[in-house]
Formats: structure tokens, sequence, C-alpha cells
């Protein structure tokens, strides 16, 4: 019967001061494996840090001049735990091995001389262990990623309800103060009263028109968030070409970006495929990512937005690099970027609102997006969007995310675990 494992994926390592030994496990097992060869301890350690990714599986006999087998299998822990670790052992070195096997050094010992069949058995298993180990690792990262993002979502989506609620009251609120404000000037002349007798008319001119503007602002923010959060309203009827939202958005905000003296560069080719998209929604998506890009870089920065199609599977997607080489951002700026109550610097500005409507648009599009920044180096918005997104909607399962409220750090520990 066939074995579902590929034993080529990934190489073996054995290392034994015996030329005749090296020869004879290489002519033994290279049809079956890779195999990679050293003469001593030290020449094994600096093969598994040049091939670290490449080994599975290191043998190593016990008594070689120099350092032992039992100080390379260590070392080998230390820098790969995953890979399986032998012992090659005489009988004479019974109690090296079993010392390793107590400590948890290794994974098996072989006695020597060791038959062909019995160790190719042996490096099989060992193998196998290996690659069920990258399996379980994998999946235990995609679970993880999954919890994450479902709470991620379920908190988004209460911010949604939130936004539209607060949306709705404070919008009946400044409405009665816009009016008051309308009314002011014609009361006031109505009334005959004496603009010059104030202490400075024009200051209540200004106030007028700056309190106008906040009203605007509020407004368009709690709008941007509440329709980014309904996804019912998303409509994919639209064919768009990326770069022309680009183009467009980036036209439309020239005279910002020449005020800041930031350079902007579409790098996003023609030839992509046309995107099925909600037009308004995509439209804004593209503005306020440049916006927010305006709001936080110093001046003569510069921005560039490319985009390649990853066409790899049967829903290909587009991944799109929003990056600027500006101050960067610290690990824990990153981490609440598109916190909608916290600020990226000093500057008051509305930077978490607008990258949570950003998220909420790219999330209801089927898409994914997410920020890498190193201080002094810049930062980079990364999107993946698909060419057709998939309207079946995401739902969140509330028990199972009562029973994964982990924090990053949490998060982090457990994929670093060993």
């Amino acid at each position: 019967m066939e074995s579902p494992y590929n034993y080529r994926q990934f190489a073996v390592l054995y290392v034994d001061d015996e030329e005749k030994s090296l020869k004879g496990f290489s002519r033994a097992f290279q049809d079956d494996f890779r195999i990679f060869t050293a003469a001593n301890a030290q020449d094994g350690l600096k093969l598994l840090e040049e091939h670290r990714h490449e080994i599975g599986v290191l043998m190593t006999d016990q008594r070689m001049p120099g350092e032992k087998g039992v100080w390379l299998l260590e070392r080998a822990h230390q820098l790969e735990p995953r890979i399986i670790r032998i012992l090659a052992t005489a009988y004479s070195d019974m109690d090296a091995a079993i010392a390793a096997v107590n400590t948890g050094a290794i994974y098996r010992y072989v006695t020597k001389p060791w038959e062909p069949e019995q160790l190719q058995q042996t490096l099989k298993q060992a193998l196998e262990f290996f690659l069920l180990q990258r399996e379980r690792d994998q999946l235990l990262r995609e679970k993880m990623s999954v919890l994450r993002n479902l709470m991620i979502a379920d908190r988004l989506v209460s911010l949604g309800l939130l936004a539209a609620g607060l949306s709705h009251h404070i919008r009946n609120a400044l409405v009665a103060v816009k009016t008051f404000l309308d009314l002011a000037p014609a009361k006031m002349a109505e009334e005959k009263v004496d603009l010059d007798g104030l202490r400075n008319p024009d200051f209540w001119k200004d106030y007028y028109h700056n309190v106008q503007g906040q009203i605007e602002k509020i407004n368009n923010l709690l709008k941007d968030l509440w329709v980014a959060s309904e996804h019912p309203s998303f409509q994919f009827a639209d064919q768009v070409k990326l770069r022309e939202v680009v183009d467009s958005v980036a036209d439309s905000l020239q005279a910002q970006f020449a005020a800041k003296q930031i350079q902007f560069e579409n790098q996003v080719p023609d030839t992509l495929p046309e995107l099925h998209v909600d037009k308004p929604k995509f439209y804004r998506l593209f503005e306020l990512l440049l916006r927010d890009e305006l709001a936080s870089l110093p001046v003569g920065s510069k921005v560039a937005l490319s985009a390649t199609l990853v066409d790899g599977s049967a829903k290909p997607e587009v991944q799109i690099q929003l990056s600027d080489n500006g101050p960067g951002l610290s690990p824990e700026a990153v981490r609440v970027l598109f916190d909608p109550f916290v600020l990226r610097s000093d500057t008051p500005a509305e930077y978490g609102i607008h990258l949570m409507a950003c998220f909420f648009i790219v999330y209801h599009h089927g898409g994914k997006i997410e920020a890498k920044s190193q201080e002094g180096q810049g930062t980079t918005f990364t999107l993946r969007m698909p060419v057709h997104p998939d309207r079946t909607a995401l739902e969140s399962n509330v028990g199972l995310l009562q029973k994964s409220l982990l924090n990053d750090a949490l998060w982090e520990k457990l994929a670093a675990s060993e």
C-alpha cells in the first residue's frame, strides 16, 4: 500500500565520524530520503544552521572525536525543537542513550551496527511524526486565526451597531444645534441686535462655520462606520478596474498631498482583472486609506500602492499593498491599529474610525486586511480582495467566543509553545 507521506519533502541528516558508515547510510537510503551527512558534531551543527527549514530528522553517532552525539542533539533541540532526533549507539554507550531518552533530548535510539530494513522503518516513522507535528501546528495556527477573527468580527459587529445607534441619536441632537445656528443670524437681524456692539463679530462668524464643520465631520465619521458595518447593504454588481479606482481617489486628494509635499505613486498594473465590488464603498475604502496616510505621515513622505493577482486557487484574489516610508509604528500600536478608540500619534485624528471602516468594507467583500510596521521603517497595509466576492455572511459563534476570550500575548505564547 502506497504511503500518503512524501518522505523526500524533508531531509535526514546523519552524523558519524566513520566515512564507511556515512557512505553506507547514503547508499542504503538515498532512494527513499533526501540525505545530508557530516563527519563530526560541529559540521553537523553547521549543516543544521544552514538547512534548518529543510531537515526533519537528525540521526547521530554518540562516540565521535570532539563533541559527542548527545551534545549535537541538545544543540539541535535548541535550534529547531521540532526536528526528530535519533541517537545511534553501541551497547557500551547504552547509559548515554538512556540518559538522553530520560531528558527528552531524543525521539529514539538505535544500536550499531544498524539493520537497513529496520532503520528504514524507523526513519519513515520519524519523518511521519515530524510531518504530523507540522500539520498539527498548522491546524492550531489556523484554528487560532479563525477564533481570533471571530472575536474581532464579533467586536466589530457590536461596534457597528453602536455606531448606528450613536449616529441616530447624535444626528438628532446636532440637528437642533444646527437649526439654532442657522436661525441665530436671522433672529439677531430681526431684533436689530447691533453686531458691532459684540466684542468680536468675526469670532461669531468663524465659530458658526467651525461648528458647522464639526457637525459634518462627526456625521461623516459615524456614517462611514455605520454604512461599512451593514453587511446586507453590500451589493457586488459593479465591475471596476483597480488602477482606475486608485487614480480617481488620488486625483481627488491631490491638493492635500501637495500641501504636505507627499509623493503618491500608483503602481497597480492595468492588466489586473476587473473586481466585482460595491462601487461606492470600494471607492470609499481607498479614500479612507489614503486620508489616513495624509493624517499620519510627516511632510515630504512617500506613499506607493501596488497590486498583484493571486491565481493559485478556484477563487482568484488580488493582493494590494499600500506602503509608506513614514516613521513606522511600535508593535503595540500595530496591534490596536484598527481599534476606533486608539490614536496612532499624539495628534488628535480619526485614525481608528477610518481604519475600522476600512476593515468593515474589506471584511464584507470577503477579503482580509492587515498591517505590518517597524519603527523607523514605515508601514505597509496588505489587502487580499477576491475577484468574485462570496456573499455568504460570516457568522459569529458567541459560545465559542466566550470560551476563547484570550489576549494577544496568550495567543502568541500558544503559537510559540513547544
